[in-house]
């Protein structure tokens, strides 16, 4: 190991990855990908479902554990798969014991891989079951912040849960609305890359008390380990980044967004 990969480090205090995507990791066996988690204190896991094809899949795996959790939706890439049966298959799981939100769905405009007028029906079709089931919601949103403002301004009265914009890059314009309107955002391994100083302004402007930690592993792995693939256990790199974006201490930082994830997935602990 090079000098600069440093050990990852261990925090007295528990944290919570709130986004990740456990089947997707092929770099070591599942099992001890959860053991390495565990290691460094990371108390809950949430994997994150995406297509109709690992909606099941992302149940099995919120089995594996009792501290591994899962949501059921479909992202703005597999939009044009979505269908009465798959939105029936969500809507029989949200309210599952280990399923804790709808998602990922949303909005992407940068690959474009699904028709846009399809991904915004699908989008609200999927915020509207988040209403029904009393879900929190885990957001998708890419180069599409005025179509994700204008639809989530739809369901400021029904959506009562709020929920999350996951690996937040969009613009302030969002951040402000989403902040203003109760939503946490999300930041991974991203706010440790060099280029990404506009994430690192979202995560000054926005307050500790709406700011989640997660990987989307296993992509976006933060410095150090950059070149590897991805996974929760190094999570404690990106809370040490904002820390030291938000000039507070590290002790703040993970006790606070540790309250964050509680209040946003699990409100009953």
């Amino acid at each position: 190991m090079s000098k600069k990969r440093r050990e990852i480090p261990v925090f007295d205090h528990p944290i919570i990855e709130t986004h990740c995507h456990l089947d997707y990791l092929k770099d070591r066996p599942l099992e001890e990908t959860l053991e390495q988690t565990q290691g460094v204190n990371i108390e809950k896991v949430i994997t994150i479902a995406v297509s109709p094809d690992n909606l099941a899949r992302v149940r099995e795996l919120s089995q594996v554990a009792p501290w591994v959790y899962g949501t059921q939706g479909i992202h703005p890439h597999d939009a044009e798969s979505y269908s009465d049966d798959v939105e029936a298959e969500i809507r029989a799981h949200a309210r599952d014991e280990k399923i804790v939100a709808v998602g990922e769905i949303g909005l992407d405009y940068f690959y474009d891989n699904a028709d846009r007028d399809v991904q915004r029906e699908v989008f609200r079709r999927q915020l509207q079951i988040a209403c029904d089931t009393d879900r929190p919601v885990v957001i998708h949103s890419r180069e599409a912040d005025e179509d994700t403002i204008a639809i989530l301004g739809e369901f400021e009265d029904t959506l009562k849960r709020r929920g999350v914009i996951h690996s937040f890059t969009s613009g302030p314009g969002l951040a402000r609305y989403a902040l203003d309107q109760g939503w946490c955002l999300g930041f991974n391994g991203i706010t440790t890359f060099n280029k990404a100083e506009n994430v690192r302004d979202i995560v000054r402007m926005a307050p500790i008390e709406q700011i989640l930690l997660e990987t989307d592993s296993p992509f976006l792995t933060p410095v150090p380990y950059r070149g590897k693939e991805n996974a929760p256990f190094y999570l404690p790199f990106v809370a040490e980044k904002i820390a030291e974006v938000k000039e507070l201490p590290l002790e703040e930082v993970i006790g606070k967004t540790y309250q964050n994830s509680l209040r946003t997935f699990f409100p009953g602990e």
